[in-house]
C-alpha cells in the first residue's frame, strides 16, 4: 500500500490534517518512505488527497517538529533519520537490550580483546595496583547496522578471569559478569560530557570530525561496592539522546 492508496475521510471528525499526518507516518515506518528519501510535495498530495496546501503544510509541520521529517530550501521534505531515544542514564540493561527496546537489530563489532597491564586511569577508576592485569575489550556498537558508539572497557583479571572464552561480538558483558555473583554489576556511577568528533571517530563512526559526540565515563560497582568495568563510550550525537526522569524531594 502506498501513501495514495489511503482515503481520508471528510466526514470524520478527526481533523483532515491529522489523517494524513498518520498516514505518512505509516507509510515512513513501514518502510516506504526510506530514511533521506524524498516524500511527495505539498502540491501533488493536497491534489491526490482533494484537501488544501494549507492542511498539507500542517501535518508536514507538524512531523518537522515531532523529527519525522526535514525540509531543504528549494529541494523538498525528507525523511530524517530517528534519534534513538535511550534511558541507559537512568536503566541498568545491556546495550541490546536498549536497542531491542526501541525497535531496533542490534549488533557489535569486536575491534580488540587483550589482557593487559592496566592503565594509569584505569587504575585508579578500578581501584587496583597500576601492575594489576585488566582484560581491555574495543568495540563498536550497531543499530540496524549503523554505528551508534565505540566503547572501550576495562575489567579486572580477578574479577572474572574466565572473560576470555566469550565471543563479545554475541555475549553481553553484563550478560558475561552476572555468571558470577562476586562480578555481578550492581549499580554504575556516569559522568557525560559533550566533545568534538577525533580523527577515530570518522574512522569508527563514520562521523564528521569536529562534530558533536556524547561522551561517556562509567564505572560499575558490585552490591559490595567493589569496582569491575570502567568505560569510556563515545556516542554519536546525531543520533542518540538520553532520557532522565527526575523526582521532586518529598
Amino acid at each position: 500500500m502506498s501513501l495514495f492508496d489511503h482515503k481520508i475521510d471528510k466526514a470524520s471528525p478527526v481533523p483532515l490534517y491529522y489523517q494524513l499526518k498518520e498516514f505518512l507516518l505509516a507509510e515512513i515506518k513501514d518502510g516506504g518512505y526510506q530514511v533521506e528519501g524524498a516524500i511527495p510535495t505539498e502540491k501533488e498530495i493536497g491534489e491526490a488527497f482533494d484537501i488544501s496546501r494549507t492542511t498539507v503544510r500542517q501535518a508536514i509541520t507538524e512531523m518537522v517538529q515531532e523529527g519525522w521529517l526535514y525540509r531543504v530550501k528549494s529541494k523538498g521534505t525528507f525523511v530524517k533519520r530517528r534519534k534513538i531515544n535511550q534511558d541507559f542514564i537512568q536503566r541498568l540493561e545491556s546495550f541490546d537490550e536498549q536497542i531491542l527496546r526501541s525497535g531496533m537489530r542490534p549488533s557489535t563489532k569486536l575491534l580488540a580483546f587483550q589482557l593487559l597491564e592496566a592503565p594509569l586511569p584505569a587504575a585508579e577508576q578500578l581501584q587496583l595496583k597500576t601492575d594489576s592485569r585488566v582484560f581491555f575489550l574495543h568495540r563498536i556498537r550497531f543499530a540496524d547496522d549503523l554505528p551508534v558508539v565505540v566503547l572501550k572497557t576495562y575489567v579486572p583479571y580477578g574479577a572474572c578471569p574466565e572473560l576470555g572464552r566469550y565471543d563479545f561480538e554475541k555475549e553481553s558483558l553484563y550478560g558475561v559478569l552476572s555468571k558470577r555473583r562476586e562480578s555481578r554489576v550492581h549499580h554504575v556511577t556516569r559522568l557525560v560530557e559533550a566533545v568534538e568528533a577525533d580523527a577515530a571517530d570518522e574512522d569508527y563512526l563514520h562521523i564528521e570530525k569536529g562534530k558533536p559526540i556524547q561522551h561517556f565515563t562509567s564505572v560499575g560497582y558490585t552490591e559490595q561496592g567493589v569496582p569491575v568495568e570502567y568505560s569510556l563510550a563515545r556516542y554519536r550525537g546525531d543520533r542518540s539522546s538520553f532520557q532522565v526522569t527526575v523526582y521532586t524531594k518529598e
